[in-house]
């Protein structure tokens, strides 16, 4: 599937010089599967907004040339999205490649992007191996990873609610990596994996019986927490069902690893209740995001999730370093990148990590609310506490990535 939006003159005569005449921009990710709603169409059309808002900033020569947007679905599998990315690079010259949800697709197409020396910008993948094992000059790691992720839930839960954990994660890069991550939170945080499980990915059969029947029997040892680390239907078909066992009137707590807005519409906030988790962003979370969001809302008609405003930061700071370098030479923005520092609506306190081109940047400890609390439609969540950037990611001293220059 493939969508296009052309912006901009038909030729660029300013004085940013274009290795091929105009700027291409591809968004990877799942439009038909169980992270859609994640992201899907929502994260092309907030590229394409981005776009949009550029030139109108900027002018229709903003870059030298007109701005264009493909997109297509990788369906969640690897070597659909290494072929895509090829073609993306290779017949359509894209200068770089945005959003790829799905760790094993995102760790796919980093190699691609190291083979053909174009950018990623990863904003979907989890996985933190695309800034250790599986990191290279061409890929930028934009949102959130799983360190991230376990550094704010596994050590908060694990200190408020229930220290012995039995943790349930999709048996995939991402969820490999969730298990690793929130293993070491929990333990540094004084508490203790039971035991752990690997569930079908994508879960076709949307059963999950076997493990929450697992959970319950494992209750007379002490688990006091069920640890989710699916995300998007997945998610949602478990956090059905482990309302409907009743496991939390059995006394087992449940924590989510990875839990977007869409997730808690679906569900709605009843069905999550006082569910602690850590998130890159939300749509309501101060001024500047908000009238972001209301923009957004305008045109796609629903609330964004932090990947797909992460989809929005990721484009608008790369066409920045186009305008700011004169050139789309990837080196050079690749360059123009490592090391930079910014704010926008999505990130604060944000740096591009020159040694592990991790975007680091403030996260948040969310609730989601009760009913009772919910003021207007999506109104859904709080934020306990801010997690400073400099705290919330992988530190340098644990880094295991070998840039190649």
């Amino acid at each position: 599937m493939r969508t296009t939006a052309l912006l901009g003159p038909a030729a660029g005569q300013g004085a940013v010089q274009l290795m091929h005449g105009k700027v291409v921009l591809a968004v990877i990710n799942d439009q038909s599967g169980v992270y859609a709603d994640i992201g899907g169409k929502h994260g092309v059309e907030a590229v394409k907004m981005a776009v949009e808002d550029f030139v109108k900033k900027y002018g229709p020569n903003a870059v030298g040339g007109p701005i264009e947007v493909l997109s297509a679905d990788h369906q969640n599998k690897p070597d659909v999205g290494a072929s895509k990315a090829a073609e993306f690079y290779d017949r359509n010259n894209a200068n770089a490649v945005i959003d790829v949800p799905t760790s094993s697709v995102g760790i796919a197409i980093a190699h691609v992007a190291a083979q053909k020396h174009r950018l990623f910008l990863n904003v979907g993948a989890a996985t933190k191996a695309l800034t250790n094992e599986d990191c290279n000059k061409y890929t930028f790691h934009w949102a959130y990873d799983t360190y991230m992720l376990a550094h704010g839930t596994g050590t908060e839960v694990t200190k408020r609610i229930g220290k012995k954990w039995y943790v349930v994660y999709p048996n995939y890069a991402y969820g490999q990596d969730m298990n690793r991550s929130f293993s070491a939170a929990i333990e540094k945080a004084g508490g203790k994996v039971m035991l752990s499980d690997a569930t079908p990915f994508p879960n076709e059969t949307e059963d999950f019986s076997t493990f929450l029947i697992k959970a319950r029997t494992l209750r007379p040892g002490g688990v006091t927490v069920l640890g989710a680390m699916q995300a998007g239907q997945d998610l949602t078909n478990l956090v059905k069902q482990f309302n409907e066992f009743g496991l939390r009137q059995q006394g087992i707590n449940l924590a989510i690893g990875l839990l977007f807005i869409s997730d808690i519409h679906s569900l709605t906030p009843a069905a999550l209740e006082g569910t602690i988790y850590t998130t890159a962003w939300e749509w309501n979370l101060d001024k500047q995001a908000r009238e972001w969001s209301d923009r957004f809302f305008a045109r796609d008609k629903t609330r964004p999730s932090f990947t797909v405003a992460g989809n929005y930061s990721a484009t608008w700071q790369y066409l920045e370093a186009v305008r700011r370098t004169g050139t789309d030479d990837p080196d050079k923005i690749v360059a123009a990148l490592e090391g930079y520092k910014f704010n926008d609506f999505f990130v604060r306190n944000g740096e591009v990590r020159k040694q592990d081109h991790a975007v680091i940047h403030d996260a948040y400890l969310a609730q989601v609310k009760a009913p009772g609390d919910v003021k207007e439609p999506w109104d859904y969540v709080r934020i306990l506490n801010t997690i400073p950037a400099n705290e919330a990611f992988q530190p340098l001293s644990e880094n295991t990535c070998h840039m190649a220059r």
